[in-house]
This record gives structure tokens, C-alpha cells and sequence, in this order.
């Protein structure tokens, strides 16, 4: 009777399935298949018995899937509704399909397999191990049918571990069953694993690749296990695993998943004396096949795959090395150590430049061992690695080129040449190539610096090969890409490597003075005038100049080298930036050649040289530097005025203070064509005024020592507690400049109020909007252009002008910023100090965009030093900051994606930078302080969490009331990472300050409340979760005993007890009874509020599966009793004998 309706049903799924998958179909019908069949799935009746025929192997592939898919939907939604009889005869039927429902191992689609295992999988999940005790017998018994069941078992076994370890997908309870009885079987299962593996390859290799087949899928059985057993299991039968994993490496249709079992295998942590029989590896056979397996050339992609993979099994295999050596399990250095390292020398040497970073940690943690660094082979190792390096370091393998063998590699590895050149220049490639050969010169630093400098002569004596590039270089120069660039400046980063350690290495008497003095004259003799190789020569010279201490007659030279570059302005700004270096780390050696400098700079300054605002910055800043080596007060104010006097006197001249700005600047004329651009020179000196101003302000200093700044007159008194009082000899220049910086700075914001924007002349409408480049910084795209002359120029008028308001607007505040810290006393002693900031910096913010709040942050973090101030400060902008950044959350319509992308983003940096600087305000305690000292913290008094400037401000009401609003209100705001830190170090540390005083009961609900709805936003994050609940916690057992409000918030929260609540509300309330220990009350509470926690949107509309616990099989679960509430026993029944005792 079933038949007729069953067959009927098959019929039509048949066809909506194949209309679904038919490409001809139209949408609306696809749709109305689609539907036909989830209704079915849903509602009928028939789900088992079409299910199980569509499923029949005489079927399309397509058709039998969905057969399986109705199966496993009714395992997963229905199983708990189900007669056990049906759920037998359905168990009978899945394993009928198992044992003869499939094709051929070589001829069944891997969809059905992996369908098939599904449904088996599902049952195992709800039955195994207490309703299916023979599960593990009957899949053994599969396996004797062929290799198409074992497949299919070994398919069942891996998804098995993956759901119940790996993604955890079923409930705690289940969970802890089916992995308890798994490691329980754990030695069988592992027996049984590598027999069939053991069989299947000795028969792969005599025929059949369907044995292949099951081989593979043994080893993914594996690898789905290896990661989480014990390692007894992994390392029985003196490592049987493992030495079997090894011989497979030279398989080839093996060697992939063997070596992938082999990476799990030796990535795994636990203790060193269970690791131990990893050494077993470094013996004969297992070290043969593997630098068999790494030493074998061929190139196809797979190959190349399994190479990675390999490469990774042999920094693994070293990482259990370097733990083991020199530990306390006392393992000795292994006899074969030297065919390990041929091994990783194999892929360091090797085409691929990804192969080569993969190698890397490895290499630093042998170099670095305390007991492997000093082993012969090692030290060997490390003068091969330093020839190798020479290659390494060479920018070679650029995908769309084919000349060197790393491109054909490239073009698997990476998208395009960006990608190449990001991951060379920028990642972490070059940077740990360095670190390496640093870590090598420590070991062999004469045989380093020997190479470096046999390369650097080699390339001073070779002529200059531009190659044949497309760039867009003066002809006869080079461009970033060319041949001579590419080894001048890998011969440039490995004399900076090596040079920088041999100084810190080898005694004095030791260095090698004379030969490095005469790379250094060859260095400087050498003449080009290729911008490109002559900043390589100017980066040599920085990095040989710590010899020239030891023969200062080179001094001059050295300057004068460096200070009259002439080239392209990228160079000379790489010249000042060494004038810069060298001045900043040798400023007493520079010191007797300081006239000879001070003159060269002013006759710079005065001749047609066309240097930049920011050189001559540069060159300024050099200056103040060595003067700090005069430690004499009045002859460094001396030299500061004559250096500064006319800086000074253009700044606060007639012209400058009563100009119409944006004439004066040129953005309110029109600018078409060639016009000249007449206002260009009243920029530069705009811009060189505040850079000179920077530079003295960031760099003048008194003496470190206290006895050298008292002699100097540095010292002007003392304060009560005894600590020196400085002052700084560029305080007089930087006062005199100080109103007219804050008159700019407030120009600049009222520039912004919609009537002044008005002003600007057509071209420069857009003048305040963010440039490209800074776009791109804060959407964290790479700026990294291949070829030198394809940096971004600023050519448009429109550009030119974006980057002068964006560069004086940031360097205002950064000598704002530095003049706290650097003069201090002067500084913040100044006559209404805190009011001309807030009429400048904080003027006008309501139309400030937000990438100009980022400067006016990093200011107010740069003034932490004066309580005084900020609180004035505070208490004008406090509203004005909280409003800003909570309305910035509101979301943006009507933008392009892009656009709405950048403006979040730019939301997210702001209002997490106004986070850490609340945090850095107010809490003494680190976030570090805050996870390890819990107990502490939570016993401390109130005050001792707060820096000496929280305590400052929490005195002024409207300040510590905008700053909790502040915090709380951010819990909600779309970021986790802010949102955790602020409850976890911030909230409570602001609202304990205020709990006993007399708050609004209204203002106690909206904190709660605050940190309820973050939980809403935020919950599904285990991080957040903790950190909101603790502190929900913390604010409801604080107040609730004084503010009934906070009962009527918690029984708003859906699907809350009110039994439970009133229950925890008692024992709470009521002093008499005893309360349990903190956790237990922690979880209670958790539990209460659980019904706000909001779901992650892929987790909204899923439909929840149901699993059932079944009968613990190991222990009797702890009756859920309240200890307090039970009967007093006494001491005697504690020993009376029962009839259910042991």
C-alpha cells in the first residue's frame, strides 16, 4: 500500500531536484523546486522510505545525494520523536547502504561517500556508545567487505573525531561520552588504523590504485586523530607510527597525507619526557627517507605542495629538537643532527621564495640554543647560512617575469608582482632574513663581516646594469627593479646586519679597524650619480660608522658626504635622516666636528640649493642634538637663539599674524593650467617655521645626570618632594612662538564651519577631505609601489594643497604634543595655559572631521603630565567628545560601500583611541594587572586603582559623569576589542570610585542596562561574554541591596526564572544566610542573564538541532542540592555505615 505513494513522491523529488540543478531552468521555478523539496524535508511523513529509494545506486548522483540528505535531515531534527523501532530498522538500513548501497571505490562520487557518512555519523552522535555498544565491531567487520567499505568507514572515523573534537557540535554531556569511550579505545583503534594502512600499501605497490585510494583515506582517518590523542598512542612500538609516516614521504601519491600526519604529529605539546621519542626520527632511516624526500627535484604543483608541507614536518621536527636538547629529560645532541640540517638547508637554498621564509624560525631557534649554537655542525651550518643569505637577500622571483627559477614558484605562490613585492619587502621575509644573519654574526661575526664586505667591494667594483626596464627613470638610471639596484641593496641590508652585531661581539682589540676603514674610503670615494645606488652607498656609510669612532679622522669626510648629497629628494632626505642617526647615537664624538657641521648647514642654507622644508628640519634637528653634548645652559640658549632667531622672527611677524589665511595660503584662487602658483612660497615657510619649531622642541634637552645638570644650570630649584625642577633652553623661543600656533590651530578648526568652507575657490572645494594615501592607511591596504619613480607625487594643485592643510594641521599638534614632556615646567606654567587650548585645539569640534580628531587625541595623551590643565580641559570637552564618537555609531546611508567602509573603520580607530586614552587617564592597573591579580584587584581599596590624574578628576562631578557615560555607553558600540577592554579594565574601576555615594537610581539602572545591551551586541564572543558578565556581576551584587531598579531591569531580560531570580535575590538580600563561594554565585548569575546574550548573525536563522544526553556511562551525576539549605548532619553520621556505600 506504502509502495504506490512512495514511488508517486520519488517521482516528483526526482524531477524538482533535476529542475533545481538544470541550468536552463528559470529562476521562479527553481524556486518553486526548491520550496517543493524543503516543504517535503519538512512536513511529510514519507521522509524515510523515499529517502532510502532515492537513495538506491541505480539513481543519478545528484538524485541519490538528495535521498541522503533526507535521511540525515531526519536523524537531525526528528531522531527524538521517533519509535525505537524505527530508528533500528533506520540504523539497519544506513548500514545495508554501507555494505552494498555504493559503486566502486574508483567509480562512486565523492559526495555520496561523504553524504553516507554523514547519516552514520549523526546516529553514532545520539546512540554510541550506550544504545550502539558494537558501533567499533561492526564498522571492523565493514572493512572485510573490500576497499570500498573501508573507505567508507575511515571516512565515518574522521568525521566522527571532527565533530565531537575539532567543531564540537554536539552537547557537553554527549560530547564528554563519545570522546571518553573513543580514548578508551583509543590503543585499538590505532592498531586497527595502521593495519589497514600496512596492507593497502603493499598492495598499492604491487597493483590497484583503488588500494591507493583507501591508503589516503586511512591517513586522513589519521590526521583527523594524531592531534588529539595521547602521544603514547602516537609513539608506542618504539614510534611504529611515525617510522611508517617517514618511508610513505617517498610515495608519491602518499607522500602528502603522510607528511601532513607527520606535521600534526610533531607540532603537538605536552610534556618533554612524552616527546621524548620523537628523537627517534634523527636516527638512520627516518632521516635517509626524509632528505631523500627533500632533496628530490621536480616541479609540478602538487609536488610543490607536498614540499611546503615537508618543510614544515622539518621545522617542526627541529622546534621538538630545541625543546628537548639541553632540558631535563636529558637528551643528548643527535649523531645524525648534520643530515637534519642538510635537510633544512635543502629548502633554504631552494627556488621558492616561500619555501625559504618557512625555514627561518627554525634556523633562529638553533642559532639561538644555548647548547646547539656551540655544536660544530651548527656553527658550520651558520657560515653556510651566511653564504646562502647572499642569495636569500636578493629581490628575485617576481611572478611576471622569468628571470630566475623563484618565478615559476611565484606564480603559484602569489596573485601578481604587488603581492611578490609585499611579501619580500614588507611582511616579515626581509626582515627575518636579517635577523638571522644578526644571529649568525653573534656566532661567526669575522666570517660575516668578511663576506659583507667582499660583496660590498665586489658591487663598488662592478659596473652599473640598469637592465631593461620600463620605468619611468631619467634614460641611463636605474629603477627599483633593476639588476645593480637588487644586489646593491641585498649587499647593503647584510653589511647592516653583520656590522651592527660584530661591534657588541669582539672585544676592541679584535675588531677588524683597518679593513673596515677601507671598505669605508671605498665607500666614500665611490662617485654616482644614480639616486637609487646612492642611497645604498649612503645606508653603507651609516652602517660602517661605528668604526670611524675608533679613527675619527674620517669625521669630516663622513659629513661632509653625507650633508652635501645632491640628487633627486628622496636621497637627501636619506642623507639627513643618517645626519640624523649618526648625531642621535654619536653625539659626544660628533661634538669636536661641531663648528666645522654648523657651518656647512648654514652655508646649505644660504646657497640656490633647493632643499626642502623638511631637510632643512633635518638638518636642524642634527644640530640640537649635538648641542645637548654641551651640558651648559646658557651656551646651548646661546647657539638655540642665533639658530632659531629668524625661524622666530618670520613666525610672529606683521605679515604672518595678520594675513588673511586662506589668501595667504593660496586655497581661496582659482588654479587652472600652467598658472604659477604665487602662495607656494608662503607654504614652505609656513611649513619649515613649525618643522624647525618641531625639531628644537622634540630634541633640546638638559643632561640625563643630575650632578652634570646641575653644573650646566639646568636645574632652576626643587619640588616639596625633593624632585629636581629642569629647565630647557629652548623654552624662551618656543613661548614666544606659542600664541600664534594656537591662534593657527584655531584658524584651522574654524576653517571647517560650513561659512568658511564657503570661501574656498572651486579647485580647492575638496582641499579638506582625506587624501587616497591616507585612505588606504586606514583601510590597511599596502602601499608599496614596485618601482621607485612610481611612488605617489602630488602633482595636482588639489593634492598639493590636501597635503600642506594635512601636514600643518598634524605638526601643530605634534609640537604641542612634544612641548609637554620636553619642557614641562615652562610649558605648563604658562599664563591660562588650559584656556588657550581649549579656545584653539578644542575649538569648533562639532565640525572637525573625524580624521582630524586623531591629532587632537595624541595631544591630550601627550599632556598627561599636568593634572591641572586636564581638568580644565576635561571639563570643557567632555560632553563635546562623548557626543561626537556616539553619534559617529550611528550607521552610515546613502554612501558607496567604500566609502562607508572607510568611515567605519576611521569611527572604529577614533573611538578606540578615546578608549585607551580613558584607560591610560584613569586606571593604574594594566589589563595584564587585571587577569592575574583578580582577587587582588577585587580586594583592593578603590583608590589605588586609579592614577594619580583619575584621582584628580573623579573630584569634579560633571567630568566623572561624562567619563562613566563615556565607558558605558561604548559596551554597545560595533567593536569587541574596545568593548572588552573597557569592561574588563575601565567601568568598574570608574563606577567603584562612586558606588557609595548617592547615585540616581536612574543613572544605576542606564549602567546596567548598558552592560546588558552590550552583552546583546557582543555575547556571542566568549572573551566579551566573560568580561560583560563579570562585571554585570560585580554592579548587581554592589548596588542591588540599595537600588530595587536593578531587579526590575533583570526581569526584563527574555525567558528569565523570576523563581531563580527571587531565589538569588534572598540569599543576596537576607546577611543571615550563608553565601556560597563567588564562582558558584558567578554562575548562578550567569545564567540569569543569559537570555540577552545575542547570537552571531550566522547564527540567527539556523534551525537548532537537538541532541539528547543518554545515561552517563562513567558516574553518577552530583545531585543539584544547596548544600546551606540542607539538614546539619553530625560528625557521627558522617561515619555511620550505609547499605549503598563502596
Amino acid at each position: 500500500v506504502m509502495a504506490e505513494p512512495v514511488a508517486a513522491m520519488c517521482d516528483q523529488l526526482t524531477k524538482a531536484v533535476l529542475m533545481m540543478m538544470d541550468a536552463e531552468t528559470s529562476q521562479v521555478d527553481r524556486m518553486e523546486a526548491l520550496k517543493f523539496c524543503e516543504d517535503f524535508k519538512e512536513s511529510s511523513t514519507l521522509c524515510v522510505p523515499c529517502g532510502l529509494r532515492l537513495a538506491d545506486k541505480t539513481h543519478p548522483a545528484l538524485v541519490r545525494h538528495f535521498g541522503l540528505q533526507i535521511l540525515e535531515h531526519v536523524i537531525k531534527y526528528r531522531w527524538n520523536n521517533m519509535e525505537q523501532q524505527e530508528k533500528v530498522q533506520l540504523k539497519e538500513c544506513a548500514m545495508q547502504l554501507l555494505s552494498s548501497g555504493t559503486c566502486s571505490i574508483m567509480e562512486e562520487e565523492r559526495h555520496i561517500k561523504d553524504g553516507l557518512s554523514r547519516i552514520i555519523v549523526e546516529m553514532i552522535k545520539r546512540e554510541w556508545p550506550q544504545n550502539w555498544p558494537d558501533m567499533l565491531e561492526e564498522m571492523e567487520a565493514l572493512t572485510s567487505r573490500g576497499e570500498t567499505q573501508t573507505e567508507l568507514v575511515m571516512l565515518i572515523l574522521l568525521r566522527l573525531a571532527e565533530d565531537v573534537i575539532t567543531f564540537q557540535t554536539l552537547p557537553s554531556q554527549r560530547r564528554r561520552d563519545i570522546q571518553q569511550t573513543l580514548t578508551q579505545n583509543m590503543e585499538r583503534i590505532f592498531t586497527f588504523l595502521l593495519t589497514i594502512l600496512r596492507i593497502q600499501v603493499e598492495e598499492y605497490r604491487i597493483v590497484a590504485k583503488a588500494h591507493c585510494r583507501v591508503a589516503v583515506a586511512v591517513l586522513n582517518t589519521l590526521a583527523g586523530y594524531i592531534d588529539w590523542v595521547s602521544l603514547v598512542h602516537i609513539t608506542s612500538g618504539n614510534c611504529k607510527l611515525l617510522e611508517m609516516l617517514c618511508l610513505l614521504l617517498v610515495e608519491p601519491e602518499l607522500q602528502l597525507e603522510a607528511s601532513e600526519c607527520l606535521l600534526i604529529a610533531l607540532s603537538r605539546k605536552g610534556k618533554l619526557e612524552e616527546r621524548k621519542p620523537f628523537m627517534l626520527l634523527f636516527h638512520d632511516v627516518a632521516i635517509h627517507y626524509i632528505l631523500c624526500a627533500a632533496q628530490a627535484v621536480e616541479m609540478a604543483e602538487r609536488r610543490y605542495v607536498f614540499l611546503k608541507r615537508l618543510c614544515q614536518v622539518l621545522c617542526a621536527l627541529g622546534f621538538q629538537l630545541c625543546s628537548l636538547v639541553g632540558s631535563s629529560v636529558e637528551v643528548e645532541v643527535p649523531a645524525n643532527l648534520g643530515k637534519y640540517l642538510e635537510a633544512l638547508f635543502a629548502f633554504t637554498t631552494h627556488s621558492s621564495q616561500l619555501l625559504k621564509s618557512c625555514t627561518v624560525s627554525t634556523w633562529a631557534s638553533l642559532f639561538r640554543h644555548e647548547t646547539l649554537s656551540k655544536v660544530a655542525v651548527v656553527r658550520e651550518a651558520a657560515i653556510k647560512y651566511l653564504k646562502a643569505a647572499m642569495t636569500n637577500l636578493v629581490k628575485t622571483g617576481f611572478p611576471s617575469r622569468n628571470d630566475s627559477p623563484s618565478c615559476e614558484y611565484s606564480r603559484i605562490d602569489f596573485d601578481n608582482d604587488q603581492d611578490f613585492n609585499f611579501f619580500f619587502s614588507s611582511r616579515s621575509y626581509r626582515s627575518q632574513q636579517g635577523d638571522i644573519v644578526r644571529c649568525v654574526s653573534r656566532i661567526v661575526p669575522l666570517e660575516g663581516f668578511q663576506m659583507a664586505a667582499e660583496w660590498l667591494l665586489y658591487q663598488i667594483a662592478s659596473p652599473i646594469n640598469p637592465g631593461d626596464t620600463m620605468s619611468k627613470t631619467v634614460e641611463g638610471l636605474c629603477s627599483i627593479l633593476s639588476p645593480s639596484v637588487i644586489q646593491w641593496d641585498a649587499a647593503t641590508v647584510l653589511m647592516e646586519c653583520v656590522s651592527s652585531q660584530i661591534m657588541k661581539s669582539l672585544e676592541e682589540e679584535k675588531l677588524p679597524i683597518d679593513q673596515s676603514m677601507e671598505l669605508l674610503q671605498a665607500v666614500l670615494n665611490y662617485d654616482t650619480r644614480d639616486p637609487l645606488i646612492l642611497s645604498c652607498v649612503l645606508s653603507n656609510i651609516s652602517a660602517l660608522f661605528p668604526f670611524v669612532i675608533h679613527r675619527p679622522q674620517f669625521l669630516p669626510q663622513v659629513l661632509s658626504k653625507t650633508t652635501w648629497t645632491r640628487s633627486v629628494k628622496s636621497v637627501r632626505r636619506h642623507a639627513c635622516s643618517s645626519v640624523i642617526k649618526i648625531c642621535r647615537d654619536y653625539p659626544q664624538f660628533i661634538l669636536p666636528c661641531f663648528e666645522m657641521f654648523y657651518n656647512d648647514v648654514k652655508e646649505l642654507f644660504s646657497s640656490n640649493t633647493m632643499l626642502t622644508y623638511m631637510e632643512k628640519g633635518s638638518l636642524i634637528e642634527s644640530l640640537v642634538l649635538i648641542s645637548n653634548q654641551f651640558k651648559n645652559f646658557e651656551k646651548q640658549k646661546a647657539f638655540l637663539d642665533e639658530l632659531m632667531a629668524s625661524v622666530v622672527a618670520e613666525w610672529t611677524s606683521e605679515e604672518m599674524r595678520r594675513s588673511e589665511f586662506l589668501s595667504f595660503v593660496g586655497a581661496d584662487q582659482a588654479v587652472a593650467g600652467n598658472v604659477e602658483d604665487t602662495a607656494g612660497p608662503n607654504r614652505s615657510r609656513l611649513s619649515f617655521c613649525l618643522f624647525a619649531m618641531l625639531a628644537v622642541v622634540k630634541r633640546a634637552h638638559w643632561p640625563s645626570d643630575l650632578e652634570e645638570a646641575k653644573a650646566g644650570g639646568f636645574v632652576r630649584g626643587y619640588t616639596p618632594a625633593g624632585a629636581p625642577i629642569y629647565r630647557n633652553p629652548c623654552a624662551e623661543q618656543f613661548l614666544a612662538f606659542l600664541p600664534n600656533l594656537l591662534a593657527l590651530i584655531r584658524t584651522q578648526n574654524a576653517l571647517l564651519i560650513p561659512e568658511n568652507v564657503a570661501h574656498l575657490s572651486e579647485t580647492f572645494s575638496r582641499v579638506f577631505e582625506l587624501m587616497d594615501g591616507e585612505k588606504n592607511v586606514i583601510l590597511g591596504l599596502p602601499q608599496h609601489p614596485l618601482d621607485f619613480y612610481d611612488a605617489p607625487v602630488y602633482k595636482s594643485s588639489l593634492e598639493r594643497m590636501q597635503r600642506f592643510f594635512f601636514s600643518l594641521y598634524d605638526n601643530c599638534f605634534h609640537v604641542l604634543g612634544a612641548a609637554g614632556p620636553g619642557l614641562q615646567q615652562d610649558f605648563y606654567t604658562v599664563e591660562k595655559l588650559a584656556e588657550g587650548l581649549t579656545d584653539s585645539a578644542f575649538s569648533s569640534l562639532d565640525h572637525v572631521p573625524d580624521h582630524r580628531l586623531r591629532p587632537v587625541l595624541h595631544i591630550l595623551r601627550d599632556l598627561l603630565f599636568s593634572r591641572h590643565i586636564w581638568c580644565l580641559i576635561c571639563g570643557a570637552i567632555g560632553d563635546c567628545i562623548f557626543s561626537g564618537e556616539d553619534e559617529e555609531q550611528e550607521p552610515c546611508q546613502d554612501i558607496e560601500v567604500t566609502q562607508e567602509m572607510l568611515e567605519e573603520e576611521l569611527v572604529r580607530l577614533i573611538t578606540r583611541e578615546v578608549m585607551d586614552l580613558l584607560s591610560e587617564l584613569t586606571c593604574a592597573l594594566t589589563e595584564e594587572d587585571m587577569i592575574t591579580d583578580s582577587v587582588q584587584v577585587a580586594s583592593s581599596p578603590p583608590m589605588d586603582e586609579l592614577t594619580e590624574l583619575g584621582k584628580c578628576l573623579m573630584k569634579h562631578e560633571n567630568i566623572y559623569l561624562s567619563l562613566l557615560t563615556l565607558a558605558f555607553t561604548s559596551l554597545s558600540w560595533n567593536d569587541a576589542t574596545n568593548c572588552h577592554r573597557t569592561a574588563s579594565m575601565v567601568c568598574w574601576t570608574l563606577l567603584r570610585q562612586v558606588v557609595s555615594g548617592n547615585l540616581l537610581a536612574e543613572a544605576v539602572a542606564w549602567f546596567f542596562t548598558c552592560v546588558l545591551r552590550g552583552l546583546h551586541v557582543h555575547g556571542q564572543h566568549e572573551v566579551c561574554n566573560s568580561a560583560l558578565s563579570n562585571l554585570a556581576f560585580q554592579i548587581y551584587e554592589s548596588l542591588r541591596p540599595r537600588y530595587l531598579e536593578l531587579k526590575g531591569v533583570m526581569t526584563q531580560i527574555p525567558n528569565i526564572s523570576k523563581e531563580a531570580l527571587d531565589q538569588y535575590d534572598k540569599r543576596l538580600l537576607n546577611p543571615s544566610v550563608h553565601k556560597a563561594g563567588e564562582k558558584k554565585r558567578k554562575d548562578q548569575f550567569k545564567k540569569l542573564i543569559a537570555g540577552t546574550v545575542g547570537k552571531a548573525l550566522c547564527q540567527q536563522f539556523r534551525k537548532e538541532v537537538h541532541i539528547r544526553n543518554l545515561p552517563s556511562l562513567f558516574k553518577s551525576p552530583k545531585p543539584d542540592v544547596d548544600i546551606v539549605a540542607t539538614e546539619p548532619l553530625g560528625l557521627s553520621a558522617l561515619f555511620t555505615p550505609e547499605d549503598n556505600a563502596l
